[in-house]
């Protein structure tokens, strides 16, 4: 049997080191993962959508054909239905490259957005695959949920710089029904109802850490003496030394 030559050999060992670092891959980055959150507890939908938000209620009430139309009453079956579609709704138009669910322990973002994010506030459903954000040209968003009235975010939706004149948000007018007559006002559509109960619900349920976030101590005052500068005074002549009276 002829042997191998050398290039065939080292072939053969990149083919099998390759083979090996991809079975190693999809352990670590597979099954390590899997087998360590495996027994954390995860909220299902059902667990999420078994009481419903007064927002939600609020919504069927200021929009009654369209909910009717869409959702019937707002029961738990209708809740869990329109945050699964709203889920989805944030994922397929990126909400989350612009806003971020993360509030990070730096840049005093604790005082913008409150405590420092926790693990409890991701262990559901509805937080899978996780939405920290790469970059975050809006307000934060994991904890939305009743910064603002529903009206608020239906008309934000509709036209961000009716209510934030600085918004660089596009408008989503395809979440609204167009207007039913010549003085119809546009109501939300499915999609519109899904979103604004989504992120209403955005930090609702999650309960608070028991220990206080860290708080960043401020600098201290620089005393009023010290801050003040200090004037400029005229120099003084040396003193001549001994003996040097009548000199040239």
């Amino acid at each position: 049997m002829a042997a191998q030559n050398p290039l065939e050999r080292f072939g053969t060992i990149l083919l099998v080191a390759g083979l090996a670092f991809f079975a190693l891959s999809v352990a670590v980055e597979g099954w390590l993962p899997w087998a360590m959150l495996r027994d954390i507890p995860m909220q299902k939908m059902d667990e999420i959508a078994a009481v419903v938000t007064p927002d939600f209620e609020d919504l069927a009430a200021r929009y009654p054909a369209a909910f009717k139309k869409y959702y019937g009453e707002p029961t738990p079956g209708s809740y869990a239905k329109a945050l699964q579609k709203g889920a989805e709704i944030y994922r397929a138009e990126a909400c989350w490259h612009c806003h971020s669910q993360f509030v990070r322990p730096v840049s005093n973002e604790d005082r913008r957005f409150g405590p420092v994010s926790y693990p409890g506030e991701y262990q559901n459903v509805l937080q899978l695959p996780q939405l920290f954000g790469t970059r975050r040209v809006g307000p934060d968003l994991i904890r939305e949920a009743g910064k603002h009235s529903n009206d608020w975010q239906v008309a934000h939706f509709y036209e961000p710089r009716d209510v934030v004149p600085s918004s660089v948000m596009p408008a989503f007018k395809w979440f609204f029904d167009p207007p039913e007559g010549k003085d119809g006002v546009p109501q939300p559509n499915e999609r519109g109802l899904a979103i604004v109960a989504f992120v209403q619900w955005l930090g609702s349920w999650a309960e608070q850490p028991d220990s206080p976030p860290l708080q960043l101590e401020a600098a201290p005052a620089v005393p009023a003496q010290a801050a003040e500068p200090q004037q400029p005074t005229a120099p003084q002549p040396s003193p001549e030394p001994a003996g040097s009276a009548g000199m040239p």
